[in-house]
């Protein structure tokens, strides 16, 4: 183990945030300004699921032409600036009772007094044979990340979601068909995204329809086989991919037993981001909440910031 990480074990943070989505990069800000000494830990890069996002359409002050990858970067530059530090490993396991608390990571650990929970969530799988298989080749969870690999060709999407319409206007302008199946008789995305997708002719939205198998062809998506739900009847759609846009799914799974989870595994927190451990607050997607959305996982870091520092002296007096 180098300098750097005996340095780190050594030091006692104020306030250490796991996760650098717009929950967690919002927090770091609020907290370093505040003049807390703060660790940002993130595993990957800055951003989480606003990274992937093309344009920002609902962010106040962004327009349809900035997007989430370029928003990321502004807010991570912000933290840092204000004295952030990131440590890009993971959180592979926790000790969070008492005043210090331990994060555990492949490279040694941190401890801090307090910790900021905003792992965010990850898309939710459709749990059918050969996804897993041919995932990567075909089946893709990101259509911005993967949508130019099917220029040209014929796509389905399965959701109903805003993230499903914004797939299928996005790849409506790289793809030659995109097939939307809709589990209900309705889109449960903002009427906006419905009207453009009304507008787009090379969309067809095909609803109360279920996925159940994905025809492969010489290791790759060739198809897929869709059931209607009112009627049972079942369709075959040749198509190059698979996109996926179910929902998602909260990356809790390292603090069970250690915190409260709800049935879903969202970590149970109040507005504030207090959760059942003293000195433990949960902010964004993966906290207990109605909406989740960029401006939401801001207010939830801002709040989760300030409730830490409320925290720390009250620990002092």
């Amino acid at each position: 183990m180098g300098a750097e990480n005996t340095n780190r074990e050594e030091k006692v943070y104020d306030v250490a945030i796991v996760g650098a989505g717009p929950a967690g990069l919002t927090a770091a800000m609020y907290a370093a300004r505040a003049g807390l000494d703060t660790a940002l830990l993130e595993n990957l890069s800055p951003g989480g699921q606003l990274a992937q996002t093309e344009h920002l359409e609902n962010y106040p002050g962004f327009t349809m032409s900035q997007s989430g990858y370029e928003l990321s970067q502004i807010m991570h530059e912000q933290a840092e600036h204000f004295g952030a530090h990131t440590v890009y490993d993971e959180v592979t396991d926790v000790a969070l009772e008492g005043p210090v608390k331990r994060l555990h990571l492949p490279s040694g650990h941190i401890d801090t007094r307090t910790v900021i929970i905003a792992t965010g969530a990850r898309p939710a799988k459709l749990g059918i044979e050969r996804e897993a298989k041919l995932t990567g080749s075909g089946v893709s969870y990101c259509a911005t990340c993967d949508g130019n690999f099917f220029k040209g060709r014929d796509v389905c999407i399965v959701g109903g979601g805003d993230t499903a319409a914004a797939d299928a206007i996005y790849l409506s302008r790289i793809c030659n068909k995109i097939y939307l199946f809709v589990r209900r008789d309705v889109l449960r995305a903002t009427a906006i995204y419905y009207d453009k997708l009304k507008n787009l002719p090379n969309v067809q939205i095909v609803w109360n329809m279920v996925v159940e198998e994905i025809v492969e062809e010489d290791g790759a998506v060739a198809g897929v086989r869709v059931r209607d739900r009112l009627t049972g009847n079942e369709t075959a759609y040749e198509v190059a991919a698979l996109f996926v846009a179910v929902g998602t799914v909260p990356n809790s799974e390292f603090l069970d037993g250690k915190i409260e989870l709800d049935q879903t595994g969202h970590v149970v927190a109040d507005e504030t981001g207090r959760t059942s451990v003293p000195g433990v607050f949960a902010a964004g997607d993966v906290r207990t909440k109605m909406l989740r959305q960029v401006s939401t996982a801001v207010a939830d870091g801002a709040n989760c910031a300030e409730a830490c520092a409320e925290y720390l002296l009250q620990q002092q007096s």
